[in-house]
Order: C-alpha cells, then sequence, then structure tokens
C-alpha cells in the first residue's frame, strides 16, 4: 500500500485558513508570517509545502474554484431534488453566492495582474468557473430541448459576470442581500432560458 503524501495532506489542511487570509488583508497586506501564526506553525513549514508566498496565493486563487467545484458537486448528490442541475445550482448561488468571502481573493488578485502568474491563475480560474457553467446551461437547455437566443459561451460568461458583481455588491453595499438573492435568481433564469430579447 502506498503511504500518504505527507505534504499534499498539509497543504490540504492549511490551504483553507492560507486563502481565509489573502481573502482578509488581500495580497500585498498579508505577510508569510501572519499566515504562519494563522495556520499555528512556523514559517519555515509553509516555505517547505509552497516556495513563496506568491505560490501560496497562486493556491488560494486555485482553491476559490475548487472549493465551489466542491460544493456543487455535493449540492447536485444531494437527493430528492427536482430540475436540472444548473437549476438546483442556480438556487443554491442565490442563497450562497459569496458567503465564504473568498471572492475577495480574486479581487486581491486583479490588482496584481502585472504579475504574469497571477494573471495566468485568475484566466485558469475565470475559464474553469465559465467551462462548468456552460456545460451546466448546455445540459440544461438540451433536457429542455430549448431554442435560445443567448450563445452558451455568451450566458457562460455572463454568469461569471453577474457573479462578480454579486459579490462585489457585497462590499460595497450596493444591494441588500435581498436584491442580491433576487438579482441572481432573476437574471440567472434568463439566462439559463437563453431568452433575453
Amino acid at each position: 500500500m502506498a503511504r500518504p503524501n505527507l505534504s499534499e495532506e498539509k497543504r490540504a489542511k492549511f490551504l483553507p485558513v492560507i486563502a481565509r487570509r489573502f481573502a482578509e488583508r488581500g495580497y500585498r497586506r498579508t505577510t508569510t508570517a501572519e499566515l504562519a501564526e494563522a495556520c499555528d506553525v512556523q514559517e519555515t513549514i509553509l516555505y517547505r509545502l509552497w516556495p513563496s508566498k506568491k505560490e501560496m496565493f497562486l493556491a488560494a486563487i486555485e482553491s476559490v474554484y475548487q472549493l465551489s467545484a466542491r460544493i456543487w458537486e455535493e449540492v447536485l448528490d444531494r437527493p430528492g431534488r427536482g430540475g436540472s442541475g444548473a437549476e438546483r445550482l442556480l438556487e443554491y448561488e442565490s442563497r450562497h453566492l459569496g458567503e465564504f468571502g473568498l471572492y475577495r481573493i480574486i479581487f486581491a488578485g486583479l490588482s496584481e495582474t502585472d504579475d504574469p502568474e497571477i494573471q495566468a491563475a485568475l484566466r485558469r480560474m475565470f475559464q474553469s468557473f465559465h467551462e462548468e457553467i456552460g456545460g451546466r446551461i448546455g445540459e440544461h437547455r438540451r433536457r429542455r430541448g430549448s431554442r435560445s437566443t443567448v450563445d452558451i459561451e455568451q450566458a457562460a460568461w455572463a454568469f461569471v459576470g453577474l457573479g462578480l458583481l454579486a459579490n462585489l455588491s457585497r462590499d460595497v453595499e450596493l444591494f441588500g442581500e435581498k436584491q442580491r438573492r433576487s438579482l441572481i435568481a432573476g437574471v440567472g433564469r434568463l439566462l439559463l432560458e437563453g431568452r433575453l430579447s
């Protein structure tokens, strides 16, 4: 039997803590000493797992999508729920989008796009969201035999933008909770069905 990879286990243990700290303080204001303290380890332990603070941040960016993908899988695996996968995810996100606050990692990363590695990590993350959402939209429309005026690719990117707006609205208090939920559910339904015109 193969031995478990202890480094991977430690990364999995520390990454949510690191991601939360980057979400709270941003990339530049967060020090590796603070990250180590939050993880309750010495900095050297973190440097054995990631070669630099930037590598920790890149892992945190990737974790934003990975967490969403795990949650979505759990939502879709729950018994007794009707509707397509896309409808179930839309219903879930209209109630829970941004509740972990990790979207702030994205905003922190956007201020660092002059760094090609951070820019590439953000691009991969957005493309992962786009691909997953596009697949769910396509599945939904095929199930419904839907004729849409909105291309699946465009609808998927619009969903990504809707999520960013909804999360941004939380931080700048642009909308109240009820209005944000209504926005996600209403616009999301239009995009899902593809009937905007």
